[in-house]
This record gives structure tokens, sequence and C-alpha cells, in this order.
């Protein structure tokens, strides 16, 4: 007696097809499960038992053989269960399934019930891709799995419910998700820039940062405003738009940080994540025996903050050096590569000093100068010239910190920002570039067309700074932001002259 039905496994981002096939034979008792199965996948034999048991139905006394096609993609998680357990009640002939009409997904319990699967909108995209006009998926899972337009979904509560589902004795209605607004801004941001009292030259350059998408780099004492700024910046950025939030929607549902009930779970809000300098290697860029998206993946089209920037490990920011290049990070591992996407607009602080105040009008630096360079070089050149903007974040005045005037509030620089960006998508529309950071040599030689007299100034600027050719790159792609916020066709001299202020103020 042989049972086939389809289930799906993630391999990094993306969904694969896996056929379960269930063999029982009059032998000797066994459950048996092949395929390259992990640890939780095995465990599926005693979970599977006692679920079927417990629904009500017999679970066969012969030798039970699953195997897991193809025999050699990984498969791990609990996503095997409800699929295993629907093969053996067909190989059983307890229920009768077409195999290819329908995509299986769901943990179980051990009582029946079907319990919420991390990587359901990648799998369910997956089997429509591949043509499969159904799901069944926990009904925890129906509003992530109904975000894939075009296949019906069918939530499953408990395995006995989808046992009489099949038999035609008591149906599952499809689910039907609520209308989404996919640009509704959600509205709720923890810092507003109306709270930031003086700064405005980091303001204007976080406005810079965010209309073009370019990395920023604060240096100044604590208590300077650096991570409250960096905090406001996500309430400046634009909304994301359709597919920008569904690829963002697919890594927190693989991490399994997508909310389990209640709410929308299509994340419409660009991710901030500050990751403690204590991160590890493998938190940052991913990683693990069965690679997973880590902290810059996470940031994905979002804000990825690194507060203490010297205070990381080295060998840790290193590893963004790539990233930051090509918006991807590779991740090898004996069983094969897995790819998660990584364009993120670095924000990153730092003090100039080990004590904070080097430099400071009012309080005095107790550290040595070979102190202060060692806690500099701490963050290498190659990484630096990578950071677009690098500015300074003085000490705020009182009488800055105790005035009444009103602040300008991040919804008037997000319109703003917004405004630049729309020029941005006008400009680059049928490519695969979004904002002005994306560009590459070839696009920047098309774009970037510089006035006469700014010409003259890039010249100069490039042999008195002995300006890389990353950093030449990357200070044209920062004044055609800026010429774009000013409404510019053409990068002048005033806007190539603001970009190459912003070059590095720390000295390696």
């Amino acid at each position: 007696m042989l049972g086939r039905v389809l289930t799906c496994a993630v391999n990094g981002l993306e969904g694969a097809l896996v056929e379960v096939e269930v063999d029982i034979s009059f032998q000797l008792p066994a459950f048996t499960i092949v395929g390259l199965p992990d640890t939780a996948v095995q465990e599926a034999r005693e979970r599977v038992r006692a679920a079927i048991k417990n629904s009500g139905l017999s679970f066969s006394q012969k030798r039970i053989t699953v195997n897991l096609a193809p025999a050699d993609l990984r498969k791990e998680g609990p996503a095997y269960d409800l699929p295993i357990a629907v093969a053996i009640l067909a190989a059983e002939e307890e229920i009768s399934v077409a195999e290819r009409a329908y995509i299986y997904l769901g943990e179980l319990g051990l009582d029946g019930s079907v319990r919420h699967t991390q990587g359901i909108l990648p799998m369910v995209a997956k089997a429509h891709e591949e043509g499969i006009p159904a799901v069944f998926v926990p009904a925890a899972d129906a509003q992530e799995a109904a975000l894939v337009e075009g296949i019906r979904v069918y939530p499953v509560e408990h395995l006995a419910q989808l046992v009489a589902h099949i038999r035609g004795s008591r149906m599952i209605e499809p689910y039907v998700a609520p209308p989404i607004d996919l640009l509704e801004d959600t509205g709720k941001y923890a810092v507003d820039f109306a709270d930031v009292r003086g700064q405005e030259h980091v303001k204007r350059a976080l406005e810079v940062s965010a209309s073009g998408g370019h990395n920023l780099l604060m240096s100044g004492p604590p208590g300077a405003g650096k991570t409250l700024m960096a905090r406001a910046a996500s309430s400046i950025l634009p909304p994301m738009g359709s597919i920008e939030a569904l690829e963002v929607t697919k890594i927190y549902s693989v991490s399994g940080q997508l909310p389990s009930s209640g709410g929308n779970p299509l994340i419409r809000q660009r991710p901030f994540r500050s990751p403690h300098h204590t991160t590890s290697h493998a938190g940052l860029v991913g990683g693990g025996r069965w690679p997973r998206p880590g902290e810059i993946s996470l940031a994905h089209r979002g804000v990825l903050f690194l507060d203490e920037l010297p205070e990381f490990g080295q060998n840790v920011l290193e590893v963004l050096r790539q990233p930051l290049e090509d918006k991807f990070v590779t991740i090898s591992r004996a069983q094969g590569s897995v790819t998660f996407p990584a364009n993120f607009m670095l924000i990153a602080a730092m003090n100039p000093c080990p004590c904070g105040y080097y430099s400071d009008p009012v309080r005095e630096c107790v550290c040595t100068p070979s102190t202060i360079s060692r806690y500099q070089k701490r963050i290498s050149g190659p990484l630096l010239d990578r950071i677009d903007i690098q500015i300074e974040a003085p000490r705020v005045d009182y009488d800055k910190l105790a005035g009444k005037s009103q602040n300008e509030k991040s919804a008037e620089i997000r319109a703003r920002v917004i405004a630049a960006r729309t020029v941005q998508t006008e400009r680059f529309r049928g490519t695969a570039i979004i904002v002005n950071a994306d560009m590459g040599p070839g696009d920047i030689r098309k774009y970037c067309e510089l006035e006469p007299a700014a010409q003259t100034l890039l010249k100069a600027a490039a042999q008195q700074l002995q300006l890389s050719a990353r950093a030449y790159h990357r200070t044209l792609k920062l004044a055609r932001t800026i010429a774009d916020m000013a409404g510019s066709t053409s990068i002048g001299p005033a806007h190539l002259a603001e970009a190459i202020q912003y070059r590095p103020r720390i000295q390696n």
C-alpha cells in the first residue's frame, strides 16, 4: 500500500516541492523516515502516531516507511507532520487524495491540533509558482498564506477536521483575506524628529541619507543625541511598495519573527534593526548549520543601526564590506550555499575616543593620542570607504535643549524624502535599481552629469582628499541625491560641495 502527497521545504528564502511517499508493508511494526530529515523531522514519528490516535483514527501496526523526495534536499522543522499523517492515512486507504492537487503544511500537536509553522509564505509562493491550486495550512497561518494571490488557502485547526473535509462529510471553507492597503502608513514610530533638539546639520545629513539610501556614520560625545536621531531615521523613510513588503515579510516568515496571532502579518513599515555590539558573526550576517538570515537580512529594505561601532568585533565588522557593495550575502556550508538579500541602509554611531570627549569644547579628554588612534583604527579604512556620509554630532547647548521653538516633524521631512525618491523611481524605471545608492559605475556615468564648474571642483577634491575609485563613485552618487532633493537635473558645484564635505572625518 502506497500513499503520496505534496508538501514544501524552505531552502534559504525559497520554497522547494517535496513529495511525501509512504509505504506500509506486512512486516514487524516499525516507523522509519528517510530523505535527509533533521532531528525535528525524525521526531515527527511520535507526534504523527499520537495525533492520528487522538483524532479518533486507527494507526497501523505494520512497517511504515516514509520517504521525503528529493532525497538530497535537506528537510528540517515540524512542517512535515501534517503531510506525513495524510500520506499514512492515504496508504491505509482511510482517505483518498489527489497526489498533485494540494500542498499540506503544518506541525501536529499530540492531540491532533495543527500548529503555527515558520516559512509559510515562501512555501505557499512556491506552490503557486508550480501551479498547485490549493494549500492546507494551520489556521494560525492562513492570513500569511493568503498574501500569495491566486491560490486557495484552507485553514486547518485539527487533523480530524482535515480528514472530514477530504471524506466530504464536513467541508473547510477557503480563507478569505481582508483587504490590505499595502501603502498604508501605520504611523507609529518610537521617535519623531520633532523630539530632537539642535543638531540641524545631522538632521540634514540623515535626510540626504534617507533620500538616496546612503550609509551614514555619526561621531560625537556621549549624550549628543546620536542614538535618538538614528532611531528617528526610520520615521522619515518612505513606505514600502508591495514587492518590497512581500520580500521583507518572506525573510521574517523564514526567521519565525512574524506575529503568530492577531494583526496583519504583512510588514509594511521598513525594518529597523539595532543589534548589540556583542553580536556574533553568524548573528549579524546569518549562519548556523542550516543557515538562517542574520541582522543584515532582517534589515533588508530598512535600517541597520550599529551603536558604539568600534566596540563590535573587528571580524564582525569586516564581513559587512561585501554586503554593503553587493546588497546580498552568500553563506556556504558543506551541504551547499544559500543567498540572502541584504539591501539595507547602514547608520552607525561612535564616540571619538574611549572616554568620549576628544575635541569636546566643555569636558576635557583623558585619553592619550595613541589610545585615541588605536580606538579609531578599530574601524578599517575599507569599511569607512563604504560609508558615504560621515558627520560629527557635537554637544547640544542648554539654550537649544530648553528652547520652546517647534522643530520640524518627521512627516514633513518624509514628504521631501518621498519626493526625492519619486524622481529616482522615474529615472530608474525598467531597471533593478531603486535608489541612487544602488547605482553601479555604468549607471553613474549615465545619470551623474556634472556641470563644468562641478567637474573642476571634483578634480581638485579627488587630488586633495586622495579619493579612491570607490570614494569617487560614492561621492557622485551622493551628489546626485542632493541634486534630486534640490530638483536639479544636473549636478552643480553646490551639490557636489555638500557631498564632499560628508567624506571621512576620522583619521586612520
